[in-house]
């Protein structure tokens, strides 16, 4: 692919060899006739005056030609020569004076470049502040200057309505169950259990989309986190049911947030105890920076796989079943730690998902 840069710098130096070859014919051209001109106007001799003495004919031939027009002929060729190697050279010149001149009005563009492409949402406070004159590029940069302080005061606002959306809606709920707890009698035990099952549901929906807002807004601060010591934490915690569990880890610290990580980890595993069978597998593997999580299950279309990523999609109907945010969620701190997610069916059933951190 050809750069900007290499294309201005062959358009300056096209157009100086292109200039540069119209003057030197030009000039050659009206050297030749100038001085033809010149020789045909020498004067006579004197009558008076001693002629020159007449060559002898076997001297010069007859159709040869004068003294004086090999003469123009002699200096029209040295300067066609002269002219062709300064041209030459200057090409050269011209090039490498090109590519430098090309590389300083194109710095703005390349730190505007940069700049657009470490930005996310959680380095939004950064700014291109470019200096220097007011030309194009200037103004380019503080538009996108501008676009970011827009962009930062609306993430700010949606950050805070999250934060105040998750007090007013916790609160209730929080009530809602003390009130189902100590309010109803022990003779409606199946519809106390319902309520406070439903009520659990809410919270758990309500507590997933929080992450996944926070997941989605990126990092504000990230710290070393032992990757291997989260999977142990949440396998230890985590409610096996009729489902085998085995793990094999490596030593791996990744630069981010321990908490989200340990929502990942979390959803990864409850994913595979929840959509499996009694008696299932779940392995959890932790080796080079790739998480892998492996379950037995029943059968994952290959066409749906697409799927299993978007927010409330669910493959199976379970009596287990969340939200459908669980690999979402993943999904998304995934990409907020720099990771690449990935999904493929199990032969015979089940799932696999890896997600690849970069090097820590």
């Amino acid at each position: 692919m050809t750069t900007v840069r290499v294309r201005l710098t062959l358009i300056y130096s096209g157009i100086f060899l292109l200039t540069s070859v119209v003057l030197l014919v030009i000039v050659n051209t009206l050297l030749r006739q100038a001085l033809a001109s010149r020789i045909a106007r020498l004067p006579a001799p004197l009558p008076g005056g001693a002629p020159p003495a007449p060559a002898a004919p076997m001297d010069r031939p007859p159709d040869a030609p004068s003294p004086l027009s090999a003469l123009v002929r002699d200096v029209i060729h040295y300067q066609w020569d002269v002219s062709v190697l300064a041209i030459g050279v200057l090409t050269v010149v011209s090039v490498v004076v090109g590519w430098v001149i090309s590389g300083r009005v194109l710095r703005p563009l390349h730190r505007i470049t940069s700049t657009a492409q470490r930005l996310s949402l959680s380095t939004l406070h950064e700014r291109i502040a470019l200096s220097g004159p007011r030309d194009e590029l200037k103004e380019l940069a503080d538009t996108f200057d501008a676009m970011l302080d827009r962009l930062e005061r609306s993430v700010v606002s949606q950050r805070r309505f999250i934060a105040n959306a998750s007090h007013e809606l916790r609160t209730p709920l929080a009530v809602q169950r003390t009130a189902i707890e100590v309010g109803l009698p022990e003779d409606v035990g199946e519809i106390r259990d319902t309520l406070l099952l439903h009520n659990h549901r809410i919270e758990s929906l309500i507590d997933a989309l929080l992450v996944l807002s926070q997941a989605e807004h990126g990092l504000e601060r990230r710290s070393p986190v032992a990757l291997d010591e989260v999977v142990r934490l949440v396998l230890a915690e985590a409610d096996r049911g009729a489902v085998t569990v085995t793990a094999r880890m490596e030593w791996f610290v990744v630069p981010g947030d321990p908490i989200l990580l340990n929502r990942l980890v979390t959803n990864l595993v409850d994913n595979a105890v929840r959509y499996n069978h009694p008696g299932g597998d779940v392995e959890v593997t932790l080796a080079g920076g790739v998480l892998t999580v492996r379950n037995t299950g029943p059968e994952v279309p290959a066409e749906r796989l697409g799927d299993i990523f978007a927010p409330f999609r669910r493959l199976h109907t379970s009596r287990r079943q969340g939200a459908g945010l669980g690999l979402s969620i993943v999904a998304s701190i995934a990409t907020a730690h720099g990771a690449a997610v990935r999904a493929r069916p199990n032969p015979g059933g089940g799932l696999e998902v890896a997600v690849t951190f970069p090097a820590g």
